[in-house]
């Protein structure tokens, strides 16, 4: 074991947060694929969850409210540093109609999110951390669901197909690792946006692979 462990961050969104679409509330420990990334990494890591629901990637929610994942950023590098990998997954919440956004507006915005992720801050222990961008898999079918006057499948659909392709893209220019979530997860059938529990676990190893890759490399 390290003398320390190394700090790994989970900057995200529900997806991240561990919001269940069955009742609306938050899954348990041995659920969240965060906690179980922490189980799968061991005590050479600390695993740090910084999950916000509705987070978009720089966007002001005219409903809702505080949730411009790029303002938060800064003081979650803060109060977490020094951090060794910092792991980001955001967008779903970008897909809203209300946004209109495409998945290459989206891509561009992600974009202002990795320049500040990957620039070393202006504090002690202030190192740019190693990062990871996941992009999170492609919404369901909203016909008949609940979130269907939030999300439509003609546009944020559509658009979620995309992203992965945008984010691979995007996470070369940036010269950060890159992952996926859709070839290992996918949105629940119970309202097209968010994760069952069971398939949780298997994106956790997957992750925990990418984080020991990224430590080594």
């Amino acid at each position: 074991m390290t003398e320390q462990p190394l700090t790994v961050v989970c900057f995200g969104d529900s997806l991240t947060w561990g919001f269940n679409p069955a009742d609306k509330t938050r899954y348990g420990h041995d659920v969240r694929w965060t906690r179980l990334l922490q189980k799968e990494l061991g005590p050479d890591f600390h695993v740090v969850e910084e999950g916000i629901n509705g987070r978009t990637t720089v966007f002001e929610d005219p409903v809702r409210g505080d949730k411009n994942g790029l303002q938060h950023l800064a003081g979650v590098r803060k109060t977490h540093m020094p951090i060794d990998i910092l792991i980001i997954m955001l967008g779903s919440n970008d897909l809203q109609d209300r946004f209109g956004l495409s998945a290459d507006a989206i891509g561009l915005a992600m974009g202002r999110v990795l320049f500040a992720a990957t620039q070393p801050t202006d504090d002690v222990e202030g190192r740019a951390p190693k990062v990871l961008l996941m992009s999170p898999p492609p919404l369901g079918d909203f016909t008949g669901k609940e979130y269907a006057g939030v999300y439509s499948n003609a546009h944020g659909g559509e658009q979620s197909k995309r992203l992965a392709g945008v984010y691979e893209r995007l996470a070369k220019d940036y010269g950060v690792a890159f992952f996926d979530t859709g070839t290992v997860i996918s949105a629940s059938q119970v309202d097209a946006i968010h994760f069952d529990a069971e398939p949780q676990a298997g994106l956790a190893k997957a992750i925990a692979q990418q984080v020991r890759a990224l430590v080594q490399g």
